[in-house]
């Protein structure tokens, strides 16, 4: 049996013994998916495959500490959410400023599209604190988190036909709380 078919499990044991190629597996397993993730927080490709690499070397460190209570991939990307979180806020401490010779006009350049998403997404988020609290739970493990429908399953430890039931009532919940403002 190669390391590709083998089970996650089995790779997991090899890769807290230092097996390289076991690591390799792992990374060429979960690089994509954890990737996307990163990359929707932080909204730069090159600091997403930082964060992403940043958070494989963190993994296979800590990897005495994953305790199997949930998926290796929902424990990696909690990594991954979390350096992608400290890398964004990272980058919002600095502000770019002017060059010398700008006209008050170029402030003005902006796309009004990226003034109405950014308001809309802050209103949302606000709103969102208006919500039920497990609607507001389950909306930011899927929506902000990016958990897929089977890992908020595991997580909530709830059916695939609640968590449905449960995302399509928080949207349509949010949804009423923004038509009211």
């Amino acid at each position: 049996m190669t390391l590709t078919e083998q089970k996650i499990e089995t790779l997991l044991a090899l890769c807290q013994k230092g097996n390289q190629l076991a690591q390799l597996e792992v990374y060429n397993r979960y690089q994509k998916a954890m990737y996307n993730t990163a990359l929707r927080i932080v909204k730069d490709t090159a600091e997403a495959e930082d964060v992403m690499q940043e958070s494989f070397i963190t993994a296979f460190q800590k990897l005495d500490s994953f305790k199997g209570t949930a998926t290796f991939g929902a424990w990696l990307k909690r990594i991954v959410v979390n350096n992608s979180i400290v890398q964004y806020r990272k980058n919002q401490r600095f502000t770019m400023l002017p060059e010398y010779g700008l006209e008050e006009e170029a402030e003005e350049t902006l796309s009004e599209a990226e003034d109405y998403t950014t308001v809309k997404a802050e209103e949302v988020l606000t709103m969102m604190e208006g919500i039920h609290p497990n609607y507001k739970t389950i909306l930011s493990l899927h929506f902000i988190e990016g958990y897929d429908y089977e890992e908020i399953c595991e997580i909530l430890e709830i059916s695939y036909a609640n968590c449905r039931t449960m995302i399509s009532r928080a949207k349509e919940s949010l949804r009423k709380k923004l038509q009211i403002v």
